[in-house]
């Protein structure tokens, strides 16, 4: 059977600007061929299983040449997969997405375009420019700033220097002394605002305003990196006015986010919200353990249990996802009293409808242990569903203060991944460009030590969850900040201080 290619436009960098059906789409891949200018947060939207090929391009260096890439698209469709062509911006925007439908159409393989978030329009609204504005300009101009090797720019200065509109240069840096050297020799005013725009909606952003003679020597002197456009025209006067996204909190800063793919929207959403650039890396994958005959065994009689405790939120729903499979319901449960180790494990419990009535003060096992140890009664019976390796305070803690009967279950176990883009983030970590790492639990250290096994770890700024987790880094000799509840909220708030 003949698969189907998805010619997607991925945005400007943003992971937030792909639009809503580009993301269901990516959802679906079997198969990702990817350029280098989508951005990085784009990849933690990928599916785990999918297969990604590199058909990245930078100036002088292709991975791949077009007709290699056109083939492969060919190829994997006639293989039955679903082939996703994640490209930068807009597909038909500059992308060549033209040149990569004509031989699928002509072999009959069926496809679907779904428009991406330009950065010729993106790129300077998060600097600040509009690119229309009833008092400065009616019309706004695309064109490529781009050459082939050894040929002239196909660019009539004599036209663009007349138009009343502005213009936005893409893949223009480069010759960014011609283009603007050309304006002024058909006559556009020297003192006419331009800017360049790097890297833009990402943690590189960097914005240089100047007017159009000046340009070129403010680039030099500040130095420009890619990718970056050109703007020119009197919308570029307002830049610094309408600077929005360089006054948010965590403007400027990448962060390595190692929760589980599962549980990393909120925190990784709130981090954005705040300005930053976010990268979802899981280092550990959580495991239901299946055939689980212990547990079915005390499940059949719960009711014998006082008191049931949850160390997170994947216990309870993997506890009661084993309730519903053998066909049990809250109702098993009696009188038993739930206990849980913090707010996102409670808010768990009350998404089910049940009410924790124990939740100690501080998020972590060893003062959970402490409540429960001077709660509890003799002789009353504790059931503590949780992961393969748990904190060993808890019951330690317990036991210390009152003889209990503990049944602990294993229910679910961790594993450790290795990102496909470990390698690059070392790179990344040494050249100062990701700024912390997030860790939600000491798992998720050692996840990042495996995955990232060789590298100088002092280079890391970890923001850690908790006690158990900042020791688990500052064991590796990372420098540490540490949140002051175990909270996504304060989780957050310690990301600010770094």
């Amino acid at each position: 059977m003949t698969g189907k290619v998805f010619l997607v436009g991925a945005g400007p960098g943003d992971a937030g600007l792909i639009t809503v059906k580009g993301r269901e789409i990516l959802a679906q891949a079997e198969v990702v061929v990817y350029d280098s200018l989508v951005g990085e947060g784009i990849f933690g939207l990928i599916p785990e299983h999918a297969e990604m090929i590199n058909a990245g391009k930078h100036a002088g260096c292709h991975t791949m040449e077009q007709e290699e890439i056109n083939q492969i698209l060919l190829d994997k469709a006639l293989e039955g997969k679903c082939v996703v062509r994640l490209k930068g911006g807009d597909p038909f925007l500059f992308g060549r997405g033209g040149e990569e439908l004509e031989l699928l159409a002509e072999q009959g393989i069926p496809f679907e375009i779904v428009p991406g978030v330009t950065s010729a329009l993106a790129v300077p609204s998060y600097g600040g420019i509009p690119v229309t504005h009833r008092e400065f300009a009616s019309s706004v101009h695309v064109f490529t700033g781009h050459r082939k090797h050894g040929e002239p720019l196909q660019l009539d200065y004599e036209v663009l220097a007349r138009l009343s509109g502005t213009l936005v240069f893409l893949m223009g840096v480069s010759n960014l002394g011609e283009i603007c050297g050309g304006l002024l020799a058909a006559g556009m005013k020297p003192q006419t605002p331009a800017a360049v725009l790097q890297q833009g909606t990402c943690a590189g952003q960097k914005k240089m305003i100047s007017s159009l003679a000046k340009l070129s020597q403010e680039v030099q002197k500040q130095g420009v990196q890619t990718p970056a456009i050109l703007v020119i025209g009197e919308v570029c006067a307002l830049g610094n006015q309408f600077a929005w996204y360089e006054k948010l909190p965590l403007y400027g800063k990448k962060v390595l986010v190692t929760r589980p793919k599962e549980r990393s929207k909120l925190l990784a959403d709130r981090l954005r919200h705040l300005g930053a650039e976010v990268l979802e890396i899981p280092t550990i994958r959580l495991e239901r353990i299946r055939n689980n005959r212990k547990l079915w065994k005390e499940l059949e009689r719960l009711s014998n249990y006082q008191y049931l405790v949850f160390t997170s939120p994947t216990g309870v729903e993997v506890f009661f996802e084993e309730m519903k499979e053998t066909g049990r319901d809250i109702r098993s449960l009696g009188g038993a009293k739930l206990a849980a180790i913090g707010a996102g494990t409670a808010k768990a419990l009350s998404e089910r409808g049940l009410i924790c009535a124990l939740m100690p003060q501080t998020y972590d096992g060893r003062h959970l242990g402490v409540l429960l140890g001077e709660t509890c009664k003799d002789g009353e019976r504790i059931l503590i569903p949780r992961a393969a390796q748990g904190n060993p305070q808890l019951i330690q803690e317990i036991e210390k203060r009152v003889k209990v009967e503990i049944t602990e279950i294993p229910i679910y176990r961790t594993t450790y991944e290795r990102p496909v883009w470990m390698k690059d983030l070392q790179k990344q970590f040494a050249q100062g460009l990701i700024h912390m790492a997030v860790f939600t639990s000491a798992s998720t250290v050692r996840g990042f030590a495996r995955a990232a096994e060789g590298m100088d770890y002092g280079l890391v700024w970890a923001v850690c969850i908790g006690a158990q987790t900042e020791a688990a880094a500052r064991e590796l000799g990372m420098k540490t900040v540490t949140a002051k509840r175990a909270t996504i909220d304060s989780l957050v708030e310690a990301c600010l201080l770094v």
